[in-house]
Parts: structure tokens; C-alpha cells; sequence
């Protein structure tokens, strides 16, 4: 099918303001163009009770968290929530977790759970797998600090778009491969999985559909330089051999992106692993479609169906 009328609509209005390209900058630039065009985005922002910001320690120093929730703390009680970890996409190398908010909102509203959004080092500054060690231990440090946070440490699950859904992956394998904490769920938005620039869905939406081929080979680049290092499963988690014992997933594809057949691939091995997963393509739908709540319909309903999954697994 063609695009969604409403991703058409975005489209034009995008190319009368004839932006240049966020990968044809230096990256520092890069990540305050990509948030000053958030920013006015106008996306909607679902009201929540509390936001809180805080520095955890990290493997490469201070990590800076966002912490959504219902209430404070002190007053669930034995009533402790669930807990989900959010990891924000942006190639890597541009995004913070006020670029994944309305992912981070929307899910918090829809299960309940505390979440922690995670300010991971960026690229090319920090390359792989300084990224996935900062959301690694972020999510210990969160399990470790259960009773401070009010949060049920039984009841843990992952959350990301893009390279936070490849972040997301790539946590689950850690935590399963160093026999860590159990988690309940993956959620994985339009997720990196693998390394390979040449699957049909990379050559058909190459140009044209937001995020460019081309785009996606400079993140590759930026965040792992040694290409002998892209087909590591903690950079391309699709390249694991065995994927067993991983947390049920659900995977949110789009028809118009370069990372739809790889995410679906992924899907597949999973099933065939013995993991519980649900796999959704939104048909005229592009990339990081999920996390433009308030312009995108879709983004409701993929959050919809996030949310239920997640509930699911938390009950």
C-alpha cells in the first residue's frame, strides 16, 4: 500500500522546510538539530504524576536516568509497580531520553510500571558497546535499588525504538548470557537487529521513506567502526546463535522502513527458539512511527498494543 495518509501529509510538510539531513552534520550538531525539531514537533504529551531526574553511576562515569511515575515511592508500600527500562533511540549517536518521551509516557500510562529512560553514551564518542554496557547497568543498578524506587524487582521488562530497540535485544542477551536477572518482556520498536545493508526492505525503502539506507550505514559507522565487531550478537543480536531462553518479545515493524525484514527475521528465529512472540507490521508506516504520538494514529495504536502485551507479562 502507499503511505498512510497522515505519513504523506508529514512528508510534504517537511519538504516545503527543505531541512538538510541530520547525517550530513558533525554529530554534536546533529543532536541539537534533532532535538530543536523535536521540540517543535508538537507531539502529544500524555500527563503524567511525577518525572524525576537522577545520576547513577555507570561503567564509564555518571549516568544521567529520567524516572516516570504514578506516585511517590513511599507511599505504594507492599504495592510495589512494575518496572520498565526505556532505551531511546537515534541512531546512536543523537537522542535522549526527552526524544523517547512520549514512548516513555504512553507506557507508563498504559501499564502501570515505574519506567527509568536511560541517558546512555553516544557515538562516536563512546562506540560499541559503550551504549549497551550504559543500559545494562542502568538496568541492574534499577533491580539493585527496587525497594528505593518501590518497584517489584520480579516483575522487570525493556522497552526501545530503533537503536533502543536494538539496545533492548542486546540487554536481554547480557542478561541472559551472564545469568542476571529474569525479565518478563522485550518490547522492540522498528528494532537495529543485524548488520546487513541488503535485505529487500533496505534496497526498496533506501530513499524516500525518512530514515535513508544511507543514514543507517553512517550510524553503523559511528557506532561501530570495526566492522568485524557488526556481527558480534551484542551489535547484531540477530547474528546470536541460540536465542533461547529470552523474555517473551513483541516486535513493532513498519512497512516503509529499511529495518523491517531484519526485525521480522528476528521475530521468526525467536518463535522458532521457543520464545513467546508477536510481531505487527503497520502497513504505510515509516520508521520511528511509534514514538510520534499525536501525529501518527498508528503511534496510539502501537502503544496500545505495547501496553497490553506488557500487562500481560506483568501479570
Amino acid at each position: 500500500m502507499p503511505f498512510h495518509p497522515q505519513v504523506a501529509a508529514n512528508f510534504a510538510a517537511l519538504a516545503e522546510q527543505k531541512l538538510p539531513k541530520l547525517t550530513d552534520m558533525p554529530p554534536a550538531q546533529a543532536r541539537l538539530e534533532a532535538a530543536r525539531r523535536r521540540a517543535g514537533a508538537n507531539l502529544l504529551k500524555e500527563p503524567i504524576a511525577h518525572i524525576s531526574e537522577r545520576l547513577i553511576s555507570g561503567p564509564g562515569g555518571d549516568l544521567s536516568v529520567r524516572i516516570y511515575s504514578h506516585d511517590q515511592a513511599e507511599l505504594r508500600g507492599a504495592n510495589a509497580c512494575p518496572l520498565l527500562m526505556v532505551f531511546h533511540g537515534g541512531g546512536w549517536v543523537y537522542g535522549s531520553p526527552e526524544s523517547e518521551d512520549t514512548t516513555a509516557r504512553g507506557l507508563a500510562n498504559r501499564t502501570g510500571a515505574l519506567v527509568v529512560s536511560v541517558d546512555y553514551r553516544l557515538a562516536p564518542e563512546t562506540c560499541f558497546p559503550g551504549a549497551a554496557d550504559d543500559c545494562y547497568a542502568a538496568t541492574l543498578w534499577a533491580i539493585e535499588h527496587a525497594h528505593e524506587l518501590g518497584i517489584d524487582a520480579s516483575r522487570v521488562a525493556i522497552a526501545g525504538t530503533s537503536a533502543g530497540g536494538n539496545l533492548s535485544a542486546v540487554v536481554a542477551l547480557m542478561l541472559r548470557d551472564r545469568n542476571g536477572p529474569k525479565l518478563k518482556h522485550q518490547v522492540l520498536f522498528n528494532p537495529v537487529v543485524d548488520y546487513n545493508p541488503q535485505t529487500p526492505s533496505y534496497i526498496a525503502n533506501a530513499n524516500g521513506c525518512g530514515m535513508t539506507r544511507e543514514d543507517m550505514l553512517w550510524y553503523w559507522d559511528c557506532y561501530v567502526p570495526n566492522r568485524a565487531d557488526r556481527v558480534h550478537p551484542y551489535a547484531s543480536p540477530l547474528r546470536a546463535e541460540d536465542l533461547t531462553n529470552l523474555p517473551p518479545a513483541t516486535i513493532i515493524t513498519a512497512e516503509f522502513d529499511v529495518l523491517r525484514d531484519e526485525a521480522e527475521t528476528f521475530a521468526s528465529r525467536l518463535r522458532d527458539a521457543g520464545v513467546d512472540t508477536q510481531c505487527t507490521r503497520y502497513d504505510g508506516m515509516v520508521h520511528g512511527f511509534n514514538n510520534q504520538l499525536g501525529l501518527y494514529d498508528c503511534a496510539t495504536q502501537a502503544l496500545d498494543e505495547a501496553g497490553a502485551r506488557l500487562r500481560e507479562a506483568f501479570a
